[in-house]
C-alpha cells in the first residue's frame, strides 16, 4: 500500500425493502460506518420479543448507500475498495456493476483499476442481508447480534504501486527462527523484496537484520531469519513483532508471533510445552450496537476481561470475528477457534437435501478466512461448525484441503458433531464434545431433553469428580437407541430435528485431545436494573416481560433477591464444575457457555457477567480465578457437609499450567465462621509434570449448637494461587424427636379442632399425592427453561423441573436451628431432594413462605418448601418434605428437629 482515502462519514441511503432494485429514491442520509438499526434507519420495531432482545429499527433487505467519490485523490498504480465488514454487496460505478461478493467473515475488495485519476464518479453499494447461501449462524442470528444490514469497520480506496505483494502468508518456525514468506506479487514478474521486523508488545526489544531476496514469475517464497534470541508467543509471554516487505517502496505491514501450537497425546502444547485450554463460548453479543466491533480497544476491552477471569482461549460458535478481535487475541495471549457460519448436516451429492452450492460457499468462507486472518499467532485452531450431522467423508475432506493449504492451525470437524455418536475422523487434530457415549459424559449438566443429566445435576454437592474414568472407561457404555428407520431425534437450535444416524461404539477412547462442550449452562434470575444499560437500538424488552409477569404474580419485591439468591447457587454449580475439569488429568480443556450472559435462545443469563461483559457482582474475577486459571490447586473430598465432632478427610493436588511453577509450599488451613483455627497443615511439594498430588489432611470437626460454616482454604505460599471451599458442620441430633408436637399429612377434622384451641399443626404432605406441586431439584436450572420445554415436549420426553434454587428467610424462627445462608447451600440438598414445592399461586389470604423455591422466570410460581398461614386463630405450618428420608442425614435431622421445635413452642 501506498496511500489510502477513508470513505466514512455521510452517504446517502434508500431502504428498499421489497428488493426491487429499481425507482431507488436517496431521500435519507446514514454516517457509515454503521448499520441501519444501529443508525436508527426504517420503520420503529414495536414488537416485545422474549426469546432474544428486540431490535428496535429491524430491517431486512436490500439497502442501498451512494457517494460521489473522486478516484483522482489518490496517487497510484492499483486501486482497491475496501469493505472491512458487510453482507452481500454489490458495487455500482455510474450505474455499471462492477461485481458481487458474499463473504459474512471476510472483507470485501473490489478492483478499480480502471477509475484511477478519473475524477468524480458516483459509487453505490446494494448490501443485502436476506438470500444467503447459508443461513449464517450466529453471524446473522437475531439471538447474538441480530441480521443487520450495513458496512462496520473500515470503507476506504487503498492505492498500491504496480508491483505489490497479495495474498501474503507467513509460516514462523521456532526451531529453525525463521519465518518463510510466501506472497503474490500483483504487477510484477521479478525483483527485490525487502523484509524486516521489529519486536513490540514485549518488555525486551529485539530487530532482526533486514534481508532482501529475490522474487521471480509474480511470486515470493523467501526464508527470513530471525536471529537466535528471537522473542517466543504464547500466553504468558505474548511477544509480537511488526514485520514488513518491501515490494519497491510499496509497503505492507503484518502482526506475527513466534509459536509452534500443536498436540502432544492428549494434551495442547505451545513451543513445546502443554496448555490446557480454559475456553470462553462467543457469539459476538454487543448488545450496544448488536453488531461485534471493529476496534481493536474495544476488543481489547472485552478480551481483558476474560484473561481476568482466567481464560486463554475464545471458541467462536458459527462465526468469525473481525481482525481487531485477532489482533487483540494476539495482545493479550488468547489461543483463538474460529468456525465456519454453519449449523447443520453436511452431506453428499445425490443425498437428501444436499446442498452443492451452500457447501461450496462454506468452504470458500473457510479459505477466506485463512487467508485473512491465517497470520496472526492467535488462530491456532479451526472448526467446521457447531453440532454437524451428516457425512464423515466430506468433513474429513473439508479439513483435508484446509491442511494442504495452510497447515499452520489445528483443525476439528466441530463442536460436539453426530452428538450421541461421537467419532474421531482421519485429519481431526482434536475432539469436541459432551459425551463419549450416551452415558459416558464429560461435562457436569444436560438439558432434560438431553438426558441422563451430569452429576451436578445428579448427585450430592461434592468436590471429588473428575471424567478419567470416563475417558478410559474400565466397562463398556451403553448406546441410545437408534429407530427402526435408523434415525434419531436431537436438539437443534431451539428446536428440533430428526436426522441420520451412525454406530455409536462405545469404547470410543480418541487418541488426540478432548476439549468439553458447551460446560456450565447455569441461569440466573434477571437482573431487572439492567434494562437501563441498553440505550442503543437493542432493547431488553423481554426482561420488561418478565418483570411484568413476576409483577401480575405479586412477587416484584422479590426480584432483586431471586436474582442474587440464583446467582449464588450457579456460581456454586461452576465451581464444582470447573473444578471437575482442572482434575481431569486426561481432558485437553473446556469450552465454557459462558462467563458471559446469552441474549437469545429464550433468554439465557447463563454468565457470571452480564451481556455487556459487566461483573453481576455475584462472584469477584480473583474468587474466580482459585478454581479457572493457568494454575489451581484443590482439595477433593466427598461432601460439604458434616456431623459435628467427625473427622473432615481431604486430598489436595495441583493442577499447573504455568511454566514457572516448579516447587512449594501448600498451606491447608481450617477455620470456623467465628475464626477459630481447627487444624492448618503445611507440605513441601516438587511440581513433577501438569498434575501433583501434595498431600493428605484430616481435621476433627468440633462440636456445634448450630449449623456452622467452616472454610477450608488452600494456598500456594508466595503466589497468588489459593483456594476456599465452604464446609457445614451440623449438630448431632440422634433421634428426630417429635412428641408434642400436632403433626398431619393434611388439614383433618382433628387438626381443624386443634386450630381452633390456637394450636400450631405441622402439616408434612405424602409427597406422592401432593398435587399442584413441582419435584425438588438443587441444581440450579439449565440454559432457559422455555427453550427446552418446548423442545423436550417436541421430543416426547420430560419436561425440565425449572427452579432455581431457593430463597430463604434466616431469620425466622422454625430455622433457629438450621443456621445458614439466604441462598441455597448444599445442607439444603437432602432437603430439597426430598421434597416438593407447592405451588401457591391461587392460595387465598394471608401466608408467610420461610423457605420458598425460585422458580424460573417463564413460569413464575409462588413456590414453597416451608410456609406457615393463620387459620381458625390456630397456625398452620406446611412441610413439604419426606421426613422418613431426610431422618437418615445429619442435616436432615437436623432441619426436622428445627421446624419441629417452632411448632411444638
Amino acid at each position: 500500500m501506498v496511500n489510502k482515502l477513508d470513505l466514512s462519514g455521510e452517504w446517502l441511503l434508500c431502504l428498499d425493502k421489497e428488493c426491487k432494485g429499481t425507482d431507488l429514491v436517496f431521500d435519507d442520509t446514514i454516517n457509515l460506518p454503521n448499520t441501519t438499526s444501529n443508525a436508527k434507519k426504517g420503520e420503529y420495531n414495536t414488537e416485545r420479543e422474549t426469546g432474544f432482545l428486540t431490535d428496535t429499527y429491524k430491517f431486512e433487505g436490500f439497502a442501498w448507500f451512494r457517494k460521489n467519490v473522486d478516484f483522482s485523490a489518490l496517487q497510484c498504480e492499483n486501486l482497491k475498495l475496501y469493505l472491512e465488514r458487510t453482507r452481500i454487496t454489490e458495487l455500482y460505478i455510474d450505474g455499471k456493476k462492477i461485481g458481487r461478493q458474499e463473504s459474512l467473515c471476510t472483507p470485501h475488495i473490489y478492483d478499480l483499476n480502471e477509475y484511477i485519476g478519473t475524477g468524480v464518479h458516483e459509487m453505490t453499494i446494494c448490501v443485502s442481508n436476506v438470500g444467503y447461501k447459508t443461513k449464517g449462524g450466529h453471524l446473522t442470528s437475531p439471538d447474538t447480534q441480530t441480521n443487520w444490514n450495513g458496512i462496520t469497520g473500515r470503507i476506504e480506496l487503498i492505492g498500491y504501486k504496480n508491483a505489490h505483494a497479495e495474498n501474503v502468508m507467513l509460516w514462523c518456525d521456532i526451531h529453525s527462527k525463521t519465518v518463510r514468506v510466501t506472497a503474490d506479487i500483483t504487477g510484477g514478474k521479478g525483483g527485490k523484496a525487502v523484509i524486516s521486523a521489529e519486536s513490540f508488545n514485549s518488555e525486551k526489544n529485539h530487530t532482526p537484520a533486514v534481508q532482501s531476496f529475490e522474487y521471480t514469475d509474480g511470486k515470493l517464497d523467501a526464508l527470513y531469519k530471525m536471529g537466535d534470541d528471537c522473542l517466543l508467543w504464547s500466553e504468558h509471554e505474548p511477544n509480537l513483532y511488526k514485520l514488513r516487505i518491501d515490494i519497491d517502496g510499496d509497503m505492507s505491514e503484518h502482526i506475527i508471533g513466534m509459536r509452534e501450537f500443536r498436540t502432544e497425546g492428549g494434551k495442547f502444547t505451545i513451543n513445546g510445552k502443554k496448555t490446557f485450554l480454559r475456553g470462553k463460548h462467543d457469539g459476538m453479543i454487543f448488545p450496544k450496537t448488536a453488531f461485534a466491533p471493529t476496534d481493536l480497544e474495544e476488543w481489547l476491552r472485552i478480551m481483558k476481561i476474560s484473561k481476568s477471569y482466567g481464560m486463554n482461549h475464545y471458541r467462536y460458535h458459527t462465526c468469525c470475528p473481525p481482525e481487531a478481535a485477532f489482533i487483540a487475541a494476539d495482545m493479550l495471549g488468547i489461543y483463538m477457534e474460529p468456525q465456519l457460519p454453519f449449523w447443520g448436516t453436511i452431506t453428499e451429492e445425490g443425498e437428501e437435501n444436499h446442498n452443492q452450492e451452500e457447501q461450496d460457499f462454506l468452504v470458500e468462507e473457510g479459505f477466506n478466512m485463512l487467508r485473512y486472518f491465517g497470520n496472526h499467532p492467535s488462530y491456532c485452531m479451526m472448526s467446521m461448525g457447531n453440532e454437524l450431522w451428516g457425512s464423515k467423508k466430506i468433513l474429513n475432506d473439508i479439513i483435508g484441503g484446509y491442511k494442504k493449504f495452510d497447515s499452520r492451525h489445528l483443525y476439528t470437524q466441530g463442536s460436539n458433531n453426530f452428538q450421541w455418536f461421537p467419532n474421531v475422523i482421519e485429519n481431526d487434530d482434536f475432539f469436541v464434545g459432551v459425551r463419549l457415549a450416551n452415558d459416558r459424559l464429560i461435562r457436569g449438566s444436560y438439558a432434560m431433553c438431553d438426558a441422563p443429566l451430569g452429576h451436578i445435576q445428579t448427585d450430592k454437592p461434592a468436590a471429588n469428580h473428575d471424567y478419567d474414568s470416563i475417558i478410559r472407561p474400565k466397562k463398556q457404555a451403553s448406546s441410545t437407541e437408534v429407530s427402526e428407520d435408523g434415525t434419531v431425534q436431537i436438539q437443534y437450535g431451539t428446536t428440533m430435528k430428526t436426522v441420520k444416524a451412525s454406530e455409536a461404539d462405545a469404547d470410543f477412547i480418541p487418541e488426540v485431545p478432548i476439549v468439553t462442550h458447551e460446560i456450565g449452562q447455569y441461569e440466573t434470575y434477571p437482573n431487572f436494573k439492567e434494562i437501563e444499560k441498553y440505550t442503543g437500538s437493542l432493547k431488553a424488552r423481554n426482561f420488561e416481560v418478565f418483570r411484568e409477569r413476576l409483577d401480575e404474580k405479586g412477587l416484584l419485591p422479590l426480584a432483586e433477591d431471586y436474582f442474587k439468591c440464583s446467582g449464588k447457587l450457579a456460581v456454586q454449580c461452576y465451581k464444582e464444575e470447573m473444578e471437575a475439569v482442572f482434575r481431569s488429568r486426561l481432558l485437553g480443556g473446556f469450552q465454557i457457555l459462558d462467563i458471559q450472559d446469552f441474549s437469545g435462545q429464550g433468554t439465557a443469563l447463563v454468565g457470571v457477567l452480564d451481556a455487556f461483559m459487566d461483573s453481576k457482582g455475584l462472584i469477584t474475577d480473583s474468587e474466580w480465578r482459585e478454581f479457572c486459571n493457568d494454575a489451581v490447586v484443590m482439595a477433593r473430598f466427598d461432601s460439604y457437609v458434616f456431623e459435628a465432632d467427625s473427622s473432615f478427610k481431604a486430598h489436595t493436588e495441583l493442577c499447573n499450567y504455568r511454566p514457572d511453577l516448579k516447587e512449594g509450599k501448600l498451606i491447608c488451613t481450617l477455620t470456623l465462621e467465628n475464626g477459630d483455627v481447627i487444624g492448618k497443615v503445611e507440605k513441601n511439594f516438587v511440581a513433577e509434570g501438569n498434575y501433583t498430588d501434595i498431600c493428605d489432611v484430616e481435621f476433627t470437626l468440633p462440636q456445634v449448637t448450630k449449623n456452622t460454616k467452616a472454610v477450608l482454604a488452600l494456598e500456594i505460599e508466595g503466589t497468588d494461587i489459593h483456594n476456599h471451599y465452604d464446609l457445614w458442620v451440623i449438630p448431632t441430633v440422634e433421634k428426630t424427636d417429635i412428641s408434642g408436637a400436632y403433626i398431619f399429612n393434611e388439614v383433618n377434622d382433628e387438626a381443624e379442632s386443634l386450630l381452633k384451641q390456637g394450636k400450631t399443626v405441622l402439616i408434612v404432605p405424602d409427597l406422592s399425592r401432593l398435587e399442584n406441586s413441582i419435584e425438588g431439584f438443587y441444581c440450579q436450572d439449565f440454559w432457559c427453561y422455555h427453550m427446552f420445554c418446548i423442545i423436550s415436549q417436541m421430543m416426547k420426553k420430560p419436561d425440565p423441573v425449572g427452579t432455581m434454587g431457593l430463597l430463604i428467610d434466616t431469620e425466622h424462627p422454625a430455622l433457629a436451628g438450621f443456621a445458614g445462608e439466604k441462598y441455597s447451600t448444599p445442607q439444603w440438598w437432602e432437603i430439597v431432594q426430598n421434597s416438593r414445592s407447592v405451588i401457591l399461586d391461587d392460595f387465598k389470604g394471608e401466608k408467610n413462605v420461610i423457605v420458598r423455591t425460585i422458580d424460573n422466570f417463564d413460569r413464575n410460581h409462588d413456590l414453597s418448601l416451608l410456609y406457615e398461614y393463620e387459620k381458625n386463630g390456630g397456625k398452620v405450618v406446611v412441610c413439604s418434605c419426606d421426613f422418613d428420608k431426610l431422618s437418615k442425614s445429619p442435616e436432615g435431622r437436623a432441619f426436622i428437629k428445627s421446624v419441629v421445635d417452632y411448632v411444638r413452642n
